[in-house]
C-alpha cells in the first residue's frame, strides 16, 4: 500500500519537503505512519507527535486505517449587559485565509448590520519582543483546506451559543512584520455583553484548534512556536545577559508569543 503524506511547519522542516510517500503493508493506521517516518527521518524525533491526524481533507483518529492512494495530513501542535433578543435570520459568517494586509475597517464592514448595536472587533499584532528576543519577522503556514473549513465550524458554534448578527474570521499567511495584523475577529449583536462573549470565544478557540502555525524570527534563528524541543525552549526563555535583574523574568518575555492573540 502506497499513502502521501503532507508536512507541516517543523515536520516539513525536518523532513526537507512537503511531501512524501510512504509504502507499507496494510493494515497500516494513521498514527503508524508517524512512526515510520520518525523511522526515516531522524530529525522528526526531536518535535512531539502530531497533535492531531487528516486523511484526505477530513480529520481522524490515530487508529484510522488508511487505503491505498489516501493522502495523511500530520498536524504539528498549533500555536490562544443587557440580554439580547434571538433574531429570525442567519448571521451571516465570513472566514478567510489570506496573504494580503488584514485591515480593520474591512473586517468591521463585514460585519455591519442595521439590527446590531454592538460590534466587537478584535486584531492580534505581531510585537517585536517574544521570548527575551527581538523578533525580525513571523512566518504563517496553514493547512488551508483544513483551516478554513475549522474557523468556519468555529463561527457556526458562535453564532448558535450567542444571537449574533454577523461574524468574521481572518487569518494571515506568510511572511509578517512587526506592527502587521496577523489575525482578525469581528462579532455583531444587538448588545454588547454577547459581542464580547464571542469574540473572545473565536479567537481564543482559534488559537487552539485551526492548524496554522507560527514561526518567531529573529537575528541568527527562528523557531516554530508550540513545535519546539524541550531544550530549544528552554534557551529561549533564559535572561539574556550574566545579571538576573534584566527584567527577563516578565511572564510575557518568557511564556508569551510574538502576537497580540498570545
Amino acid at each position: 500500500m502506497r499513502v502521501a503524506v503532507r508536512t507541516f511547519a517543523a515536520y516539513r522542516e525536518a523532513i526537507g519537503r512537503e511531501q512524501v510517500e510512504v509504502e507499507a503493508p496494510e493494515p497500516l493506521t494513521v498514527g503508524e505512519v508517524w512512526t515510520l517516518l520518525a523511522e526515516r527521518f531522524p530529525g522528526l524525533r526531536r518535535y512531539a507527535p502530531p497533535a492531531r491526524f487528516a486523511v484526505n481533507d477530513e480529520f481522524v483518529a490515530a487508529d484510522h486505517r488508511l487505503r491505498d492512494a489516501d493522502e495523511v495530513a500530520l498536524i504539528p501542535p498549533v500555536s490562544g449587559g443587557a440580554e439580547g433578543e434571538p433574531e429570525a435570520a442567519p448571521p451571516r459568517i465570513t472566514v478567510r485565509l489570506t496573504a494580503e494586509p488584514i485591515r480593520p475597517e474591512a473586517l468591521a464592514a463585514a460585519v455591519a448590520d442595521p439590527a446590531a448595536g454592538a460590534v466587537v472587533l478584535f486584531c492580534g499584532t505581531v510585537r517585536e519582543r517574544s521570548r527575551g528576543r527581538r523578533i525580525e519577522h513571523l512566518e504563517y503556514e496553514a493547512y488551508a483546506a483544513l483551516a478554513e473549513r475549522e474557523m468556519r465550524r468555529i463561527a457556526a458554534e458562535a453564532a448558535q451559543r450567542w444571537p449574533l448578527r454577523a461574524v468574521a474570521l481572518v487569518h494571515r499567511t506568510g511572511r509578517l512584520r512587526v506592527g502587521e495584523v496577523s489575525v482578525g475577529v469581528a462579532a455583531a449583536s444587538a448588545h454588547r455583553a454577547e459581542a464580547f462573549a464571542a469574540a473572545r470565544f473565536l479567537i481564543d478557540t482559534l488559537k487552539q484548534v485551526v492548524p496554522i502555525w507560527k514561526k518567531e524570527v529573529w537575528a541568527g534563528g527562528g523557531a516554530w512556536v508550540g513545535a519546539a524541543p524541550a531544550a530549544e525552549v528552554a534557551a529561549a526563555a533564559a535572561p539574556p545577559g550574566p545579571s538576573a535583574s534584566s527584567g527577563a523574568g516578565r511572564a510575557g518575555d518568557v511564556t508569551g508569543d510574538a502576537t497580540g492573540e498570545g
